[in-house]
C-alpha cells in the first residue's frame, strides 16, 4: 500500500516541477518582448479671434527588452463635426521602436462646438518578429477638455493669491535678508545717544 501513494507523490512532484520549468520558459520568452507604454496629453489654446485650439501630443515608449517593428498609431477618436485638424495628421507610423526608445507625435486640432468632450485612447500596434499577429497597446486617455467654454474674468484678489502661492517663500526670504541688511547697516538711536554725549 505504501508504494502507490509513493508512486502518486513522485508523479505529483514531476508534474509540478515540469510545470515550473515551462512557467519559466514562458516567461522568459515574454520577457524578451517589447513593452509598449504611451501617454496622450491634450491642451486648450483661446485664441484672440475666439478660437479654441487643442494640442495633442502622444509618447511612445517601449520599455522592453526588445525592438518592436512596424509601429502604426491611430487617434480617430476626434468627431469631424466637432473638430477640425489645423496641423499635423490623427495617424502615424514608424519602422521600429528600439527598446528603451521614444517616439512622439503631435497634432492641432481646433473645437467648432461648445460643451465638453471626453476623448479616448489611442491605439498603437506593432509587431514582434517571434509572433504572426499584430500586437495592440492603448495611450493614456486625456482628461475631459471643455471646448469653448466661456471664461470669467479674473478678479485681482485671485491673481494675487495664485501669485503669492506660486513665489510666497521667495518674497519671504527675500523681506527676511533686506530686513537683515538694513539693520544692521543703520546705527541703533541708543548707539548714536551715546556718541553724541561722549563729544560733549
Amino acid at each position: 500500500m505504501a508504494k502507490p501513494a509513493t508512486t502518486t507523490l513522485l508523479v505529483a512532484v514531476v508534474a509540478f516541477f515540469f510545470f515550473l520549468v515551462s512557467a519559466s520558459l514562458s516567461v522568459a520568452s515574454n520577457a524578451d518582448a517589447p513593452f509598449i507604454v504611451a501617454h496622450k496629453k491634450a491642451s486648450l489654446n483661446r485664441l484672440k479671434s475666439g478660437a479654441e485650439r487643442v494640442s495633442i501630443s502622444i509618447d511612445i515608449y517601449n520599455q522592453g527588452s526588445s525592438t518592436a517593428y512596424d509601429v502604426n498609431l491611430v487617434d480617430n477618436n476626434w468627431p469631424q463635426d466637432i473638430f477640425e485638424i489645423v496641423s499635423g495628421n490623427t495617424s502615424n507610423s514608424w519602422e521600429r521602436l528600439d527598446a528603451g526608445g521614444l517616439l512622439s507625435h503631435t497634432f492641432e486640432l481646433e473645437g467648432k462646438v461648445k460643451g465638453m468632450f471626453y476623448g479616448s485612447p489611442a491605439v498603437i500596434t506593432f509587431r514582434i518578429p517571434t509572433k504572426d499577429a499584430l500586437q495592440e497597446a492603448y495611450s493614456t486617455p486625456i482628461l475631459p477638455l471643455d471646448i469653448l467654454a466661456e471664461k470669467t474674468p479674473e478678479k485681482s484678489f485671485e491673481w494675487a493669491k495664485r501669485l503669492l502661492a506660486k513665489y510666497g517663500s521667495l518674497i519671504s526670504v527675500i523681506t527676511i535678508v533686506v530686513l537683515f541688511v538694513y539693520l544692521i547697516s543703520t546705527p541703533s538711536k541708543s548707539s548714536a545717544a551715546k556718541a553724541s554725549k561722549k563729544k560733549r
